[in-house]
């Protein structure tokens, strides 16, 4: 099925890149609609955007980085089924500084069972701001993982592997502010067929209805959202909005994470926000995650 060339069909060593894309969410160009929407100042020829706090970030500085984390576990290998785990960091982040270093996503990817790969963009940088840049846009997300898998298979090692990658089915992990580019991602990114799961991580401070209707729209999809103090009313909220159409709802997380499950897990105290990604239900949730994805045939 694969031509995998040089490139042996496990790699002899994980391999962790940050790589410039094309389709990340920015930087925006003049005529999107994103652009549009979000920027609301201009300045001796700088566009910004000013907060609903008052904060201003200029474009030049904040929506400009077109890099993503990439990382491609040793074990991974492409004789078998294999997903996709891309990653929506919150306010306030540096991919090194914390999606490589403070969370730990490499090492979470590389420590589960599962025969995954992380796919992680830079969003606003540094700032707190949710701006889900271009995948605000129609088929901006189906753009973004096209070119992802060209970019998983240069870093695999052979490049004729482009055809595995766009194939591979995805989960989609949101921390904190990250929930716009997600909510966005899964209701016009064109990638229904494609996106297996989405996990919240105590993300969910906003765009109820996007969730809601991607959760009702093909229950063989699975729902994890994990809360704390800040994100509480609304998980309570679309909880009870999913039971009155007839969800089944739990609150734990059952040894296997099968197809339709929808989980709304309490976390711990507000001050955990900041490390919930690498210390949530349990010492890093996301291997967690996949580890219960181990008898899901998600790939088929």
């Amino acid at each position: 099925m694969l031509a995998t060339g040089t490139a042996q069909a496990q790699l002899r060593a994980g391999k962790t890149s940050i790589s410039e894309f094309v389709t990340s969410p920015f930087p925006l160009d003049g005529a999107s609609s994103a652009a549009t929407e979000y920027f609301n100042l201009q300045e001796n020829g700088k566009r910004g955007r000013q907060t609903a706090t008052g904060k201003v970030y200029w474009e030049n500085e904040t929506y400009n980085d077109q890099r993503v984390l990439l990382h491609i576990p040793a074990k991974f290998d492409l004789r078998k089924p294999g997903l996709i785990v891309v990653y929506f960091h919150g306010h306030g982040a540096i991919l090194e500084r914390d999606i490589r270093d403070r969370q730990q996503l490499p090492e979470q990817i590389s420590a589960s069972v599962a025969n995954a790969v992380l796919v992680a963009p830079q969003f606003a940088v540094n700032a707190a701001d949710s701006n889900p840049g271009r995948f605000a846009e129609p088929g901006g997300f189906a753009r973004f993982l096209n070119e992802a898998a060209t970019h998983l298979a240069i870093l695999h090692g052979d490049q004729r592997t482009v055809r595995y990658f766009q194939s591979l089915p995805v989960v989609l992990v949101s921390y904190s502010g990250g929930y716009r580019a997600a909510a966005y991602a899964i209701t016009r990114g064109d990638t229904e067929k494609r996106v297996k799961g989405v996990v919240l991580l105590d993300s969910l401070y906003g765009e109820m209805d996007k969730f809601e209707s991607w959760v009702l729209a093909d229950r063989k999809r699975f729902f994890v959202s994990t809360y704390l103090g800040s994100t509480k009313a609304r998980n309570l909220e679309l909880m009870k909005i999913l039971k009155d159409r007839g969800v089944p709802v739990k609150s734990s997380l059952d040894r296997k994470l099968m197809p339709g499950t929808v989980v709304f897990i309490p976390g711990g105290n507000e001050e955990n926000h900041r490390d919930i990604v690498q210390d949530g239900w349990i010492p890093n949730p996301i291997t967690d995650i996949l580890n219960r994805l181990r008898d899901f045939r998600i790939g088929r």
